[in-house]
């Protein structure tokens, strides 16, 4: 049986004894035939918005007018969403001076060759982007408390805008329960310190703080809450198939478009456990398989699926390293010392990818972990916790070695993408 995964911006092809394979585990996006193209389906969306009123009408009068774009970590089509966001502007209010600011979270700087890629040559250089800096106080402005406590420090940029619009997509998220609308804010153009009570251990370990799940979530809450206080009038969001196409679009209100968009989604991502003692799973491809930390969300889908002492085999393509320092120093301590310690942490005292840490290390204490990749990140993956090979060949002989030779295998093309349930 062959199976064919993504791994960077190719594919690795798996061949699997039939008979072995509990299941492959994939969303029904990846196979949905959209009634239109990309620009014609996120054209219909901006039409007839969801809760508020059209863009050209809300551009009407506004002199300073910011839209908040993904950084180089999410496969937003920008060059579709963008031309047709400042189309609308413009129709309302040509005279609007429009400025993207590129929502990094605590990620690195997006960078000039990113840019280029992502807005493509048609808007780059031809539009004003800033990108976002967490670290940077002097670029924050101080707001209202969160629900959690945490003070809300957002991008001045955003704060400063007459109108804050935002573009993005909605995938399952393994603790906010679906990417998309209010995290264009948090945590995309707020402050660290902002970022680290929402992502708290307390509520990382939170039970509704889980994929698919927005209602009792205290981690969503705090975030529709600072979207709310920056003023977030209107989003577009699109849901997105393997190839990074456009299969369903969504704009108007930050809350109400978004839950129409996660409703679309859930439909077609959630499927059920298969368990196995060996799960294969990925992180889509590029551009989220890059670096160790965005495997997180793969590794929380294969979690949900594989037996309890069973083993979970990565394959991810890594080319930009572990993706955090912090992440990487935590994890050397060891997976159970590392929980206990983070479970002891306040909420105003968490540090920088406590909650990744968190949850690999609560995965690592369940399961055996090997990440397929090339050879470059081998040491930093074994200094992590987690064993590394070259091949999947490679790791399915050492999987086998672990829970023997006629162990069940459930395959999870694209861990990013479904809703284990």
């Amino acid at each position: 049986m062959n199976i064919h995964i993504p791994y960077g911006k190719a594919e690795l092809t798996l061949a699997l004894p039939q008979e072995r394979v509990a299941a492959v585990l994939e969303s029904k996006a990846h196979g949905y035939q959209a009634e239109a193209s990309e620009t014609e389906l996120v054209r219909r969306a901006m039409a007839a918005p969801v809760g508020t009123p059209r863009l050209q009408e809300l551009a009407r009068g506004k002199k300073n007018i910011v839209i908040i774009v993904s950084d180089h970590t999410r496969p937003v089509p920008t060059q579709v969403i963008a031309p047709l966001l400042l189309a609308e502007i413009e129709a309302g209010n040509p005279e609007a001076q429009v400025t993207f600011l590129v929502a990094t979270g605590l990620h690195r700087g997006t960078t000039e060759e990113e840019l280029r890629e992502k807005f493509g040559p048609a808007l780059y250089g031809k539009v004003r982007i800033v990108v976002h800096d967490c670290w940077d106080k002097s670029s924050l402005a101080q707001l209202a408390k969160l629900p959690s406590g945490g003070e809300l420090w957002l991008n001045k940029v955003a704060a400063e805008a007459d109108l804050l619009l935002a573009e993005g997509f909605i995938e399952p998220h393994l603790f906010a329960g679906f990417s998309g609308g209010r995290k264009s804010v948090l945590p995309g153009i707020v402050g660290d310190s902002t970022i680290r009570v929402n992502h708290c251990a307390e509520h990382i370990a939170h039970e509704k703080a889980r994929v698919g799940i927005l209602e009792g979530n205290p981690i969503h809450e705090d975030m529709l809450h600072a979207a709310r206080q920056a003023k977030l009038a209107y989003i577009v969001n699109v849901v997105i198939d393997a190839q990074k196409k456009v299969i369903g679009a969504f704009a108007g209100d930050v809350e109400q478009a978004h839950l129409q968009g996660c409703a679309f989604l859930q439909e077609l991502a959630a499927v059920a456990a298969a368990p196995a003692e060996i799960v294969v799973t990925t992180n889509g491809g590029y551009p989220l398989d890059q670096n160790i930390y965005q495997h997180v969300k793969g590794l929380s889908s294969a979690e949900a699926t594989c037996k309890k002492g069973g083993v979970i085999i990565v394959c991810a393509d890594l080319g930009d390293g572990h993706g955090s320092v912090e992440l990487y120093e935590w994890l050397q301590k060891g997976a159970a010392a590392v929980t206990n310690t983070i479970l002891a942490v306040d909420r105003y005292s968490t540090v920088p990818d406590q909650w990744a840490t968190q949850i690999m290390a609560r995965i690592q204490c369940k399961h055996k972990v090997i990440f397929v990749t090339a050879p470059a990140q081998h040491e930093v993956l074994r200094r992590m916790g987690f064993a590394a090979v070259e091949t999947f060949e490679e790791a399915l002989a050492q999987a086998e070695e672990a829970v023997g030779r006629e162990a069940k295998i459930t395959v999870i093309p694209d861990g990013v993408a479904v809703i284990v349930r």
